[in-house]
């Protein structure tokens, strides 16, 4: 069958841009769909666990990653979200709004997407206020006061980016303590800017245009917080409701073995999309690595007429 690819790659954090490197380098006919380039990366503010870089942002990381898919001429359609993931005969069939992309094997490498509140004033003051990215939206409040939601580390991480903008930050943390990495604890709460409230939990968002007040719960207690901002920083959800038909556990993240391999012949995962129980930058790209090398070898062994 003519015009079809070797792979179809979907998401292009550090799992996808590996993977379409890795497929790239084989040989391999690869096409890479995806919402944005670089993922979660992008949004993270200070790497310092990232093996060969003492310190490097996620902006910067993610540049990097994408300049090395750039190296190998990648052809990555941007903004074309995946609705769905099906088989036809041995044919993999990828569908976007824009239209079908069918391959011999395909790597779901989409990631996950921010958890939201589900309180009143959320959706009204979303982008107005409310945010659910530090890296992206931090420097917007210099000097004024914000509300981060959140007590792991993508809370902490954003109140150490936000440590050095705002003025006073409040941490809203529904667990009985903050649950992120130790040294991420230790330098935040030695700020003089930051309070934290424990067992607590958020009920309303208010304002008028923008965000003025925070109201929340602790311990039953409810108290007003003002402030001009909102980080939400409660976890992420994973991107795989167009993927019908594939084995997925509780949280909705795809289940794999291995070798990458879901319930479907040709079709593999890697990243924080999958049931892989580490949520890092460079498990993911180590999951995107092997994806791409169980796909090239599922087509090199197969008897399968495409």
């Amino acid at each position: 069958m003519s015009n079809i690819y070797d792979l179809i790659i979907i998401g292009a954090g550090p799992a996808g841009i590996t993977a379409s490197v890795y497929g790239a380098r084989k040989r391999m006919d690869v096409i890479v769909l995806t919402g944005d380039i670089g993922g979660q990366t992008a949004w993270s503010g200070e790497i310092e666990n990232y093996t060969s870089y003492q310190f490097i942002s996620g902006a910067d990381l993610a540049q990097k990653f994408e300049k090395h898919m750039e190296n190998y001429s990648i052809p990555v359609r941007q903004n074309e979200e995946v609705e769905t993931i099906r088989k036809e005969g041995n044919a993999v069939v990828v569908a976007t709004a824009k239209g079908e992309y069918r391959a011999k094997t395909a790597i779901i490498a989409s990631g996950k997407r921010s958890r939201e509140l589900g309180v009143p004033g959320e959706s009204k003051f979303r982008n107005k206020g409310l945010t659910y990215c530090a890296t992206c939206d931090g420097p917007l409040f210099s000097g004024k006061d914000v509300v981060i939601v959140g007590g792991g580390n993508s809370a902490l991480d954003a109140g150490l980016q936000l440590d050095k903008i705002a003025n006073k930050i409040y941490v809203v943390n529904n667990m009985d303590d903050l649950t992120g990495d130790a040294i991420m604890r230790e330098k935040l709460i030695k700020s003089d800017k930051v309070e934290v409230f424990n067992n607590a939990r958020v009920v309303e968002v208010s304002g008028d245009v923008f965000v003025k007040e925070v109201k929340i719960s602790v311990n039953g207690e409810e108290k007003t917080l003002s402030a001009q901002g909102v980080f939400v920083e409660i976890g992420l959800i994973p991107n795989s409701s167009f993927a019908a038909g594939i084995d997925k556990n509780e949280a909705g993240e795809i289940t794999i073995n291995l070798k990458n391999e879901t319930n479907m012949p040709g079709i593999f995962a890697c990243g924080d999309v999958t049931n892989v129980p580490e949520k890092q930058i460079i498990v993911a790209a180590g999951e995107g690595a092997k994806s791409a090398l169980t796909a090239f070898r599922y087509i090199s062994s197969s008897k399968e007429d495409w």
